[in-house]
């Protein structure tokens, strides 16, 4: 039985050790999912430019447009029906009948949404640019003595969890054979 227990064990760590190095190869996620005007959802009365400015679309984002859906709607539109509040010839109808309805900026372009039915007079239209996600920044290639000690622990730190993990899953593995 410790035989078997003994042939075992390199195969646990190299299953540990490929799990441990997919999951830190695993890529971050980065959608947002916007709520557009935030606590006020999609309504009357509020001003969709001045909540759209200072924040970032990026591809791969989400609107999300909260509404009484009884009486509005989502309608994707060109600039110059939007700048003129014409609901007569949408792009896209992105309503959906629940008042809750989800638009996926795939694409990096101007994006131009009203409300038909009158409200768009009333404020409710937005119009947003969706660009690249930037790439994350540079590492700085000046390297002090402070630096390279944090690098050697940081260094130390990773070599060593899976060496812990390693010694806890064969002493479980050990536990479960007695």
């Amino acid at each position: 039985m410790q035989r078997k227990f003994m042939e075992s064990v390199p195969n646990m760590l190299i299953i540990i050790v490929a799990c441990t190095m997919i999951l830190v190869m695993l890529p971050e996620a980065s959608a947002t999912r916007w709520t557009v005007g935030g606590n006020m959802g999609w309504n009357t009365n509020f001003n969709y430019t001045t909540w759209s400015k200072g924040k970032h679309f990026y591809k791969d984002d989400w609107l999300f447009f909260v509404y009484d859906r009884n009486q509005m709607n989502v309608l994707e539109v060109n600039k110059t029906n939007y700048e003129s509040c014409n609901s007569d010839h949408p792009l896209h109808n992105w309503t959906t009948g629940a008042g809750r309805d989800v638009v996926p900026l795939n694409v990096t372009r101007n994006y131009y949404f009203i409300s038909g039915k009158g409200f768009c007079y009333g404020g409710m239209k937005i119009a947003i640019h969706v660009e690249k996600l930037p790439p994350p920044p540079k590492a700085s290639p000046i390297i002090s003595e402070a630096t390279t000690t944090t690098i050697i622990s940081s260094t130390t730190q990773i070599i060593l969890l899976p060496i812990v993990f390693a010694i806890g899953a064969t002493f479980d593995a050990f536990i479960n054979l007695w």
